[in-house]
């Protein structure tokens, strides 16, 4: 067989994705490869189906049991033979499945780093086969990326004491130039083939808000979404608490996770979130990495992350199969003092070196204030988002609540010229808070200690509300004519670029919303809400439910997650193609000889028994087209975004 055979036997796909078959390619002529790619643009397929080409066996190195066993378990239902070595497992288990691997009947083993150091491990790689190392979420070896594990730097260790060096492949959904560099060195790469497809989820919908009240705005939208799944990621365990409490009083089938419950809770949990027994997941953010759970419609952020990385990994997990759906972050004030006094008081890693701490907490400073301004912009949040991951998108992407919101633009020059005056008097030594306070002529204990009323620029600016004056610094930062010190205390200081408002170069422009347009930001959210209802027409979303309840009946008799028997793409795909028979069925992405094998007949029978095996278009369209934009990806659709080869 060649690739194109194992990706539609066990894949059920007829093409790869952007990106995916260079890879691919890479690996199997015995490159090193490095894959940048977003969630949901299968990564885990770039080094799955060179597995089942290359002799030996394929190690995956992953860093949480969850991830672990939700690819497992997928693998296996393809018709794959795979297994996972981690803590859950007895010394029987373990021994048993590393035989297994070592006879051949395993063709990839998933492995914890920690794994890779113990004598069993280390026994079964040294007489089996290993053809290709796979490092997932390889951002956990950087100290640059926003989980650094030092447990990730046995891989190296690992690697070095192999008889014959294995095919390395690093993959990870979300890395800075600086992290991306950092993996290819720290992992000691050879020459790769380096791929980044680009950060876009074009699916997805992000949307800034700023509610009076979060709990009234995240109980309406659950009861507006009812029978979706979606995850609320909250900054506390109390607030995870709380929220939980609210929605399950309301009658709302939710379920909670943080570090605080057993982990048999935790583990329970997760399975009733992960079975669709309780669609709403209310978590702090110990829950979600490596989750596979592809049908998750929205995710909803009550407080504000601690980084754009963690941030964009976390919003990633809706959408997975590349249906329309929403990401919402709920912004006060509040979260970022909340998120700097958690920073300043965490306990050390005792991992780390003092220089270590010292790095990372510097980096997590830096990151948060990069965070702050993203929830402060009035541009294209996916402009944003793909700025500080190094990309250019078009400037307004249509589908963001700032591109929904109509702004009022007015000149500020003159105001942002007395805040660089201001902050030039003040020599560098207040961050923002005081400067914007004495600008506008505050008269509180703090500032009177400071003697802040001394500086010729006091209240210079006093009639800007206090809090537009914030958002005018905040500006300011965003587009380079002040910067802040990199420490906790962010103190403020002009840049070169200051000059020019001085010399009437470069005017700044203020956006403030138009009242009419700010709304509470749903009212944009809603036009990509419930995509299913843009492609199918009443008979065919009737449809739909009837295949997603047979999907679960399937589910619960086999005891897996819903999503790992079909995803809802293929569920909507479909009720759009109607396939009669095995050759339609078998047309239809997702659907691999394995599936068709095991679920095929039911699937058939529910569509017949609808239909009267009468062929009707139950979608919205062309009759001639064959497919819904919405619905296209392995079948040619249109690459989206940029992509870069070998620019490291």
């Amino acid at each position: 067989m060649d690739k194109y055979d194992i990706l539609k036997k066990y894949f059920g796909y007829t093409g790869f994705r952007k990106g995916q078959e260079f890879l691919v390619d890479s690996i199997l002529a015995g490159r090193d490869v490095l894959g940048i790619m977003p969630t949901g643009a299968g990564k885990s397929l770039c080094y799955q189906v060179p597995a089942l080409l290359l002799p030996g066996v394929t190690v995956v190195v992953s860093p949480l049991i969850s991830l672990m066993k939700d690819q497992v378990q997928a693998l296996n239902q393809a018709g794959v033979h795979a297994a996972y070595i981690n803590s859950s497992l007895s010394e029987g288990q373990i021994a048993k499945a590393l035989s297994f691997a070592a006879n051949g009947r395993y063709k990839i083993i998933y492995v914890a780093p920690e794994r890779l150091e113990t004598p069993g491990f280390l026994s079964f790689a040294e007489k089996a086969e290993l053809s290709l190392l796979t490092v997932d979420e390889a951002h956990c070896i950087s100290q640059w990326g926003q989980d650094f594990r030092p447990s990730y730097l046995k891989i190296v260790q690992f690697i070095k004491r192999l008889a014959k060096r294995p095919v390395v492949g690093a993959f990870t959904a979300t890395a800075t130039g600086r992290v991306k560099e950092d993996i290819a060195c720290v992992l000691g790469l050879v020459s790769p083939q380096v791929l980044v497809t680009g950060f876009d989820r074009e699916n997805l919908y992000f949307g800034v808000e700023y509610p009076a009240k979060k709990d009234t705005y995240v109980m309406d939208y659950v009861l507006g979404h009812s029978g979706e799944s979606g995850i609320i990621y909250c900054a506390t365990r109390k607030n995870v608490e709380a929220v939980h409490a609210m929605l399950s009083v309301s009658g709302i089938n939710a379920t909670k996770y943080h570090a605080g419950l057993d982990n048999e809770t935790r583990r329970q949990n997760q399975e009733d979130f992960m079975y669709d027994k309780c669609p709403v997941m209310v978590a702090t953010n110990a829950f979600g990495m490596g989750i596979d759970k592809s049908n998750i419609r929205y995710v909803i952020h009550y407080n504000m992350p601690q980084g754009m990385e963690n941030y964009y990994q976390e919003a990633g997990r809706a959408g997975r199969d590349g249906v329309a759906s929403e990401c919402i972050l709920l912004y006060s004030a509040q979260d970022a003092v909340l998120l700097r006094y958690m920073m300043e008081n965490k306990e050390p890693n005792v991992e780390f070196t003092a220089e270590e701490a010292l790095a990372v907490a510097e980096r997590d400073m830096e990151r948060l204030r990069a965070m702050e301004g993203y929830c402060k912009t009035k541009n294209c949040l996916r402009e944003y988002i793909l700025d500080y991951f190094g990309e250019y998108g078009s400037g307004r992407c249509g589908n963001c609540s700032n591109c929904k919101k109509e702004f009022e633009e007015t000149d500020v020059t003159e105001a942002a010229v007395k805040v660089v005056e201001c902050v030039r008097q003040m020599r560098g030594r207040y961050g923002l808070r005081v400067v914007a306070g004495t600008l506008s002529g505050e008269n509180t204990a703090k500032l009177k200690e400071y003697r802040v009323s001394e500086y010729p620029a006091f209240a210079s600016l006093k009639e800007w509300p206090q809090g537009e004056l914030r958002e005018l610094i905040g500006q300011m930062l965003l587009e380079g004519y002040l910067d802040q010190t990199k420490d906790k205390y962010a103190l403020l200081g002009e840049t070169k670029k200051a000059r020019g408002l001085f010399l009437g170069e470069c005017r700044l422009i203020f956006k403030r919303c138009k009242k009419d347009s700010a709304g509470d930001g749903r009212k944009g959210a809603a036009v990509d809400k419930r995509s299913r209802s843009d492609i199918l027409n009443s008979r065919g979303l009737t449809l739909f439910d009837l295949l997603r309840q047979l999907r679960m009946e399937i589910a619960r008799e086999e005891s897996v997650p819903p999503y790992i028997i079909f995803s809802d793409k293929t569920l909507l795909e479909l009720c759009v193609r109607l396939p009669f028979n095995g050759e339609e069925m078998q047309k239809v992405a997702g659907i691999g000889e394995n599936k068709y094998a095991r679920y095929g007949e039911r699937f058939l029978g529910a569509i017949n028994d609808f239909t009267g095996g009468k062929r009707e278009k139950l979608y919205f369209g062309d009759e001639g087209e064959a497919l819904p934009a919405a619905l296209r990806g392995h079948h040619g659709g249109k690459p989206v975004g940029k992509t870069w080869y070998n620019m490291l």
